[in-house]
């Protein structure tokens, strides 16, 4: 069985194991969320006319912000993965169990073919700095989850799942784990400097 092994280029690295069926996971619920969008705008739509009737070529725009829920779980669902331990670092852990496991499942029945570890993937990690940035928007998040559409809550989710798959673990979505988790620290060192090292005195 070939492995490959991925390494993200820092020095503080977590790890975690990405099997061909937890990808199959990921990719089919990334894959369905961007159908529906794609299917849900454009093409030849219907709007009113004088006579009641339909007319051809009025079709809505597709909107981009449509996306913003599952992606921003890729996102959140990425720091998980990156976060070493806690109760993030776990959460993503039993994640990819269950996708790993559910999807050999569904491939060992589909194909007879048992799923192949593909990716030992090294993520960066979340640091002292960014653990600040997580927490306050595990926060934020939490106080205002009834605030937000009950269909943004559940493609939020499914981005998580896709996150905590695939985002760091293959290929181009490594980029992704590889651009956001040292951002996410540095915008934490950055929020501390600002706010609580930096002498008020020389502000004014």
């Amino acid at each position: 069985m070939n492995t490959t092994t991925l390494a993200a280029g820092f020095g503080d690295m977590t790890s975690t194991t990405l099997t061909s069926a937890g990808l199959a996971i990921g990719i089919a619920l990334l894959a369905v969320e961007h159908i529906t969008w794609w299917r849900s705008g454009g093409g030849a739509a219907t709007a009113g006319k004088k006579g009641g009737g339909p007319v051809e070529g009025g079709g809505k725009a597709k909107d981009p912000k449509a996306l913003i829920p599952i992606w921003s779980g890729i996102a959140f669902g990425t720091l998980m993965v990156a976060c070493p331990a806690g109760l993030l670092g776990y959460g993503a852990g039993i994640l990819r169990w269950g996708g790993n496991g559910f999807g050999g499942l569904i491939m060992s029945w589909m194909t007879g073919q048992d799923a192949a570890t593909i990716a030992n993937a090294a993520a960066p990690r979340i640091d002292a700095n960014g653990a600040l940035v997580v927490t306050v928007l595990v926060i934020v998040l939490f106080m205002l989850r009834k605030k937000f559409p009950k269909t943004a809550r559940g493609k939020f989710g499914k981005g998580v799942l896709v996150g905590v798959l695939v985002a760091i673990g293959t290929g181009v979505f490594a980029i992704v784990g590889n651009m956001l988790v040292p951002g996410v620290n540095g915008f934490g060192a950055w929020c501390i400097g600002a706010i609580v090292n930096t002498d008020v005195g020389s502000l004014v």
